[in-house]
Formats: C-alpha cells, structure tokens, sequence
C-alpha cells in the first residue's frame, strides 16, 4: 500500500487520509474532497450502465465496427483496449487514406507543376483546414504542422520564448503538466535565465486556484496548463485561467493532446495563444501533431529551424523567409501523416461530438463507481468533470506487474509514471496503472478490467495468507 492512503476499506477522514508533503500548501483549507462521517460505511454500488445507444443518436456499436484492432485477440483473449491515453486506435478510414497516399497519390506538396503534386497539395492543405475546423479558428494560417504535442511545444519555447524571456521572468507550469509541457520550459529558462513556478494540486487533482492567482504578477510571461492531465483526468478551468493571465500580459500555451478526442475544443472561446494536440491521440497516424498560435505571435516568431520550405528567397548575402505558417514548418512535412489526420479528423466531424462526449461522461462515471468497489484498490483524482483516465494503485501489488498480469486476459492499460512524475509524486507515488477510455469502449470493456482486478485481487489476498 503506498504510503499515505487509507487501508482499503476504511472511511476517508482527515486523520485518516494525512496530505502528502506535495500538498501541503492545502493543510489549511477545507478538505471539501472528502465526504461527511456517516453512522456506518456505506456500501458502494456502481451507477446503472449507459445505453449503447443514447437516445441522443451515440451509437457505440456502430464506432466500434470501425476500429479493426477491437475485433482481435491477444493472448488468447478479445483485446480490451484502455491504453487510449497512450496512443488511440485508428478507424479503417485512417488506415486507408494512408495506404491511398503511399499506394496511389504519393508525390511531395507545394511548388510541384504535375497532377500528383497538385493532389497532394490540396490533401495536405485541407488537412490543415480540418484542423483549424477542429479548434474554432477561420484562418487556417494559424495551423502549423508538427509531429506531435512534444514538438509544438519546443518549437514555441525555443522561438517565442527565446525572443521574449529574459531574466528573471516567470514561467506557470501546472503540477498535472506531462512532462512535453514542462521540460522544454526548464530548457528554455534555464538559458534565458528565467524561473519555472509550479501551479500545485489539490487533493481532489484540481488545480489549485487560490494559489494560481498569487502566483501571477508583472513577472509572468508564460503560463502553460493542460486542457485534460493524462494522469489525473482533471479538465481545469482553461478559459478563465487564460483570462486571469491576460490581466497580467502574459501568454497561455495549452496542451490539448488529450482534450481534442474527449470534447469539442473552440481556441476562440478558450482564447488561448498557443494549443497544441498529437494526431495519435485523436485516432490519427503517428508522428503527426498541430500547433495553433494566434496570427500576430506566429507572424512575430522566428523560425526555429531552417532548410526547404520554409524560405522566400536564399542568397549569400540575404535570405528571406516565407509567410506563416510555412515559415515554421521546414523540411518535407509528414505528409501521409496529415492525410491520415484529415481521414481522422473527417470521421470525427462525422459524429455526434456532443452525444460522444455525453457517452463517454456516463461510461466514465460507471467506471469510476465500478472500481470504487475492487476491494483495495485506491483511485488516483476524482476532481469534478474529469475524462476517462483512471489511474489507480491496488494494495498488495505492483504496477507494472499488474498490468502484466491484466495483459495475460487480453486487458491493455499502462503502468508507470505516465510522464507526468510531479503530478504523481503531489500524490506520494512514484508509479501507478492507469486505464484510459474513448468513445469505442463500452460497459463490457469496464466489466472485464473490474472482474479481473478482483480476481488478482483475490489470488494476491490467498498467497499473503
């Protein structure tokens, strides 16, 4: 059992449930996370399952008939897919614009006068307007590929932030931050002599609000906030945060990598400076990634990398560079990537986004209630409106070993520290497992994690007697 969690079983009190060292900064408040004493220990009864097809048109059935991989076995077992956090599955119409770019349509884009060129040209822009289509914008200019979340981010830290940071500027890094969104900051502060400071937890895997808003001030320059942690599942107040930010002058990065799969994401409304998301998160090829900016910092950031592509004109004595966002893009772009994510991103608009995400609230909601109830296990964050990441530790065994032995009855989660080391280490851990949901899964899919957690369960609780 990691230390500092209750014993299973016993009721979560104050005296019972001590803050760990990370955490401190809430000794004083109310521990409003926790429930009220009640005369005897209620019995935990896991919510009614959702339909498979809400009456709002969310068919799961029909999703799942997409996603070839759910329809094997591995291990001898039908695969369970809950590594969605990892990396998500991809529908046939992913795979098969990929092949139709390699088999049929490959050619590289811009500058080519022949057919195939010109095919590839308007396949690879019209991934980008999908993109923008996906985040809210009207000009698509303001979509630059990358490979991933990971990129985006260094490329804004090392442009944007090496051409405004200086001395003793501030840089907000939110304790859930994946580590994509808080090293590059310490690279980049640590050459321009800035300072990182954490925005820490609350116990429940809130961000700490009160302590935000007394960590902003004239130094600010930079906050940089997940939309959804990975590790916790804790969807912060992204808008407001960002407004509070403004007030002071500083710019909001925002990782969105495991925000855009989950819920419709609008940047004008979040009116964030900077967003971020990784085609593979959002059921689309690897390698491939989008990052936003608002059009007046990218037109006032200078490339990061040079080569083709990304120039107006080279000499000797001059060169030039193009417009946004070309200017930010050099070298040959993935572009069977970016056909894959235009497939990805079609087949999304094609769905209900708000009866998807309607589904995958109840289904999360099932989840949450369904493994409250496996005997010791403890669940990681449970702050309101979280997506379905469900990080646990179940007493008497180690992560990565459990999730072995899940993988043995076809189960697929991940164990480790998630890349998100601080975000555990706030909670006294240094590895956990985490399952992680999309809008394929279903009740059956939980069913057979819950099952199987109480069968190790039982099997580790007889080898200890």
């Amino acid at each position: 059992m990691p230390q500092g969690l209750p014993q299973p079983g016993a009721l979560l009190t104050p005296d019972s449930c001590p803050l760990p060292a990370a955490l401190a900064h809430a000794a004083g408040a109310p521990r409003y996370w926790l429930p009220q004493q009640p005369a005897e220990t209620p019995t935990v009864t896991p919510p009614s399952a959702p339909p498979s097809a809400p009456p709002s048109g969310f068919d799961v059935e029909a999703v799942r008939r997409d996603f070839p991989q759910l329809h094997r076995e591995v291990n001898g077992r039908p695969l369970v897919w809950l590594d969605n956090g990892a990396t998500t599955l991809k529908p046939r119409q992913v795979t098969e614009a990929v092949a139709e770019h390699y088999s049929m349509g490959t050619s590289n884009v811009h500058r080519g006068a022949h057919s195939l060129a010109k095919q590839a040209t308007q396949v690879y822009e019209e991934g980008r307007q999908a993109a923008a289509d996906l985040l809210g914008t009207r000009d698509q200019g303001e979509i630059v590929f990358v490979r991933g979340t990971t990129e985006a981010v260094n490329l804004v830290a090392q442009s944007w932030g090496r051409a405004n940071l200086g001395v003793g500027d501030e840089i907000l890094v939110s304790a859930a931050e994946h580590h994509s969104n808080l090293v590059p900051w310490q690279l980049i502060a640590e050459e321009r002599r800035a300072r990182i400071r954490p925005i820490p937890l609350l116990p429940d895997g809130q961000l700490d609000q009160d302590a935000y808003r007394d960590l902003l001030g004239s130094r600010t320059k930079l906050v940089a906030l997940t939309h959804a942690s990975n590790v916790l599942g804790t969807v912060p107040p992204v808008a407001e945060m960002t407004a509070l930010a403004h007030r002071y002058g500083a710019r909001v990065l925002v990782d969105g990598a495991q925000a855009v799969s989950h819920f419709p994401v609008d940047v004008t409304a979040l009116d964030a400076d900077f967003y971020a998301f990784s085609g593979h998160k959002i059921f689309a090829p690897t390698g491939i990634g989008v990052l936003f900016g608002k059009r007046e910092l990218l037109e006032a950031m200078p490339p990061w990398q040079g080569g083709g592509n990304m120039i107006d004109s080279v000499s000797f004595e001059e060169t030039t560079y193009a417009p946004i966002p070309h200017r930010l893009e050099a070298g040959t772009g993935h572009i069977a990537g970016v056909a894959g994510l235009r497939a990805a991103l079609h087949y999304l608009a094609g769905l209900d986004r708000e009866a998807a995400a309607a589904y995958e609230e109840q289904l999360t909601a099932y989840a949450m209630g369904a493994l409250a109830a496996v005997p010791g296990l403890q669940l990681i964050g449970n702050a309101p409106g979280k997506i379905g990441v469900l990080t646990f530790m179940l007493a008497g065994t180690d992560p990565i070993a459990l999730a072995g032995a899940l993988d043995q009855q076809g189960i697929a989660v991940r164990a480790g520290h998630h890349c998100a080391q601080p975000a555990l280490a706030a909670f006294g851990l240094q590895s956990a497992v985490r399952a992680s949901l999309a809008l394929y899964n279903t009740v059956q899919d939980v069913d057979a994690l819950v099952a199987a957690l109480q069968g190790i369960q039982a099997q580790s609780a007889t080898a200890d007697g």
